[in-house]
């Protein structure tokens, strides 16, 4: 598996972990103060609904356990289905944002699309990044054992 694919899959886990985590144990919290240090993204945008909230949290950790049996496997397959499920997700909660940016000041505005577009972008990468070269062990078929016969 190639560097670029191991570190999309990282980043991946990472925020999928964090959200998942978040939003699952401490549902509240997550609505009210996610994404932390004062900001506010999520309680701007509609009333609490703990049922969603749980399903974030859960549907996150499900992404992210996908991205990390990808790493610990080295599956480019496993990886693809990780940055395919990922950029399905990221993909449109990228666009949504995008088009509801009101309710946030410039610094939040900047922070979000930030953050949504490395995670959109993790999947595609980790869904597209080239495989690595593999040399075959013989050149042209050959077994090594015994002579050549042409």
């Amino acid at each position: 598996m190639t560097l670029l694919r191991r570190v999309a899959l990282v980043v991946i886990l990472a925020g999928s972990l964090v959200v998942g985590l978040w939003a699952q144990v401490f549902p509240r919290s997550f609505y009210d103060d996610f994404p932390g240090a004062g900001r506010v993204w999520v309680a701007v945008d509609g009333p609490f609904n703990e049922h969603l909230v749980r399903d974030v949290g859960g549907l996150n950790l499900g992404l992210a356990f996908v991205a990390g049996f990808a790493l610990v496997t080295g599956s480019v397959l496993v990886a693809r289905a990780a940055g395919g499920a990922a950029l399905l997700f990221g993909g449109p909660h990228l666009l949504y944002h995008s088009l509801h940016l009101d309710p946030f000041d410039t610094t939040d505005v900047v922070g979000l699309l930030v953050a949504l577009t490395a995670a959109a972008l993790a999947g595609l990468l980790a869904l597209a990044a080239p495989a690595p070269v593999v040399e075959p062990a013989h050149p042209e078929g050959r077994t090594g054992v015994g002579p050549s016969v042409a």
